[in-house]
């Protein structure tokens, strides 16, 4: 048996602190946006009823195992078993990338900012950013595929990741161009 005060001691400083994304994995796995809280509870009594006996070596995974069969038999007694949403629970690795949520909602914010860095950009220059760093051609294919120079391409493609850099970083995401950016036939007119 494990003494009260290492016990709490344990629940505040190992299980608490999982809080967010034990939220955040119930409500991707059950259906009742309701049911959440009451769940995120009987998982916590489960675990402190099961650590009186012996804290376990890796809370994360006791944690999310019990939260995976917890929502198991909920669903068996409810009798609204999907196939999809059992078999997602079942094969659920015993040790959970809590950080995947964040990293992924992070990953499409980024991708929104550089699609809306993209459309900003004037036609010629998206073309080239979207050759060279979005499909890889080497700065002659894609003045071969354009029908320019590879000096064009060579400044469209800084003057696109300067404008885009610019865009993802909270700013206009507008070309500007420095005299030494401009051709030598604009220079002179």
């Amino acid at each position: 048996m494990v003494e009260d005060t290492r016990l709490q001691r344990w629940f505040c400083e190992e299980v608490l602190p999982l809080e967010a994304s034990l939220t955040r994995y119930l409500h991707r796995n059950w259906r009742a946006e309701n049911d959440v809280i009451d769940l995120r509870q009987d998982i916590y009594e489960s675990a402190l009823n099961g650590a009186r006996r012996g804290l376990p070596e890796n809370t994360t995974a006791y944690l999310f195992t019990i939260a995976r069969n917890l929502l198991i038999n909920r669903a068996k007694r409810a009798r609204i078993i999907s196939f999809e949403h059992i078999a997602g629970l079942e094969v659920m690795d015993a040790q959970p990338d809590i950080d995947a949520a964040d990293r992924h909602l992070a990953a499409r914010d980024s991708l929104r900012r550089v699609q809306a860095g993209m459309d900003r950009l004037p036609p010629r220059c998206r073309e080239v950013v979207r050759l060279r760093k979005v499909e890889g051609l080497s700065t002659r294919e894609a003045a071969d595929r354009m029908g320019v120079s590879i000096d064009t391409i060579e400044r469209q493609l800084v003057l696109g990741v300067r404008a885009m850099a610019d865009a993802m970083l909270g700013g206009s995401g507008r070309i500007r161009r420095t005299p030494a950016a401009r051709s030598p036939r604009r220079a002179g007119e």
